[in-house]
């Protein structure tokens, strides 16, 4: 069969006419190839678009961690900006778009990688594309290279403590300290793999073994703002330090002039303490060991307005209209699923600012639509790449009160 790729799923997938999936493909190209169950796997690129570039990364086509490194830089940014644009348009709204901010190769500070034992030893790197199997990458043009270089020692930690009926997944964090190493789906952590993993303390700065702590070298420190915080293992952060930084950046910009805020969905404190340098900061999270990393920030901070943190399930008891009153603005940082029930509660209370992070268009675009109907102005918005060569979109927002 031969098609014309019409335009780009939201996974990065290409579309043909009748909704047929071809992957590695890009809008306006004409590819051949057979079609089973809506996709056509293996295409052969008939007519190239001139959007088309050589992937950097030699393992591109087996692993499964990029999807767009057949696509220029050119190409990606306008998509992913049109991705948004178009969530927002299907809301009836608009908005002014700066510049989108895109990560450097090779400055992933969080990833996850897979593990697994073979008859030869084991394998460790990323799963390729709609499989279990597990690539192993000797070079990566995503992760930062102290990341890398712990490949053998994961190799090593999967002979010792994997099996060949399950998989590893290493959750590692670069900090200031070294690597924060979380691993889940090993073998139970018994004594004599408790009394082996030890080895390995050059290489870690932390090593948690479920929920457990094997040990701890130096605690893995992040540091927000001037603020240093340890956050539990496997507990969320920007995917990149610049990332991270025109993040913050965009909050501090949306929240000028506050003298209260509130901190929606905080994590351990990546907004709270850049925001507490102006004015004083309750940070709400549902996560009860990360509101206990920032509270123990909080305590060993000097330099910074008052902080308090708060453990909620924002999903199940948002802040209501008392809650909220106290705080002229607001900043959000919700999952996917976005924030429904808090936006709405928002909307009602009316503090003059938000500050939106959204890493769902069509969630964020749903609660935008929220904010607007009840007197707030979009006034811009920056996507922000910090997954390079994905089709994740992330994006920043600025709302205030239309009368302001």
């Amino acid at each position: 069969m031969e098609i014309t790729i019409q335009r780009l799923g939201h996974r990065g997938d290409g579309i043909a006419e009748g909704h047929v999936l071809v992957p590695l493909t890009l809008p306006g190209e004409t590819v051949e190839g057979d079609v089973h169950d809506g996709r056509m796997d293996a295409p052969r690129i008939l007519t190239p678009s001139p959007d088309r570039v050589k992937a950097p990364c030699s393992h591109f086509r087996q692993c499964g961690g990029c999807s767009l490194q057949h696509a220029s830089d050119s190409f990606l940014a306008n998509w992913k900006s049109q991705v948004v644009e178009t969530a927002l348009a299907a809301q009836g709204l608009t908005a002014d778009f700066r510049p989108i901010h895109i990560s450097p190769p090779r400055s992933r500070r969080r990833a996850t990688l897979a593990g697994t034992r073979t008859k030869k030893g084991a394998l460790v790197g990323f799963h390729a594309r709609r499989s279990d199997t597990i690539v192993p990458i000797t070079d990566c043009h995503v992760l930062h290279p102290d990341l890398m270089a712990l490949l053998p020692a994961l190799e090593q930690i999967t002979r010792i403590g994997g099996s060949r009926s399950a998989t590893l997944s290493f959750a590692l964090t670069r900090s200031d300290a070294g690597i924060d190493c979380a691993v889940t789906g090993g073998k139970p952590l018994d004594e004599a793999l408790r009394m082996a993993l030890p080895q390995f303390i050059q290489h870690f700065a932390r090593l948690t073994w479920d929920d457990d702590t094997v040990f701890t070298e130096t605690p893995p420190v992040q540091h927000f703002g001037t603020v240093a915080v340890t956050p539990p293992p496997g507990a969320f952060l920007q995917a990149t330090p610049d990332g991270e930084a025109t993040l913050v950046a965009a909050m501090l910009e949306a929240t000028q002039g506050a003298k209260h805020i509130v901190d929606l969905f905080s994590g351990s404190g990546t907004f709270t303490f850049p925001l507490a340098a102006r004015a004083p900061v309750h940070a709400v999270e549902g996560d009860r060991a990360m509101i206990a990393a920032l509270d123990h920030g909080m305590r060993h901070a000097t330099g910074i307005k008052k902080v308090t943190g708060e453990v909620r399930d924002l999903f199940r008891r948002p802040l209501m209209g008392d809650d909220l009153a106290p705080y002229d603005a607001a900043i959000i940082d919700p999952p996917r699923a976005g924030a429904e029930a808090q936006v709405q509660e928002l909307a009602a209370a009316g503090p003059a600012k938000i500050g939106f992070v959204s890493c769902n268009p069509v969630t964020f675009a749903r609660d935008a639509k929220t904010l607007t109907d009840a007197g707030y102005c979009l006034n811009w918005v920056q996507v922000v790449d910090q997954f390079r060569w994905s089709p994740h979109v992330e994006l920043v927002a600025s709302f205030t009160r239309a009368h302001m």
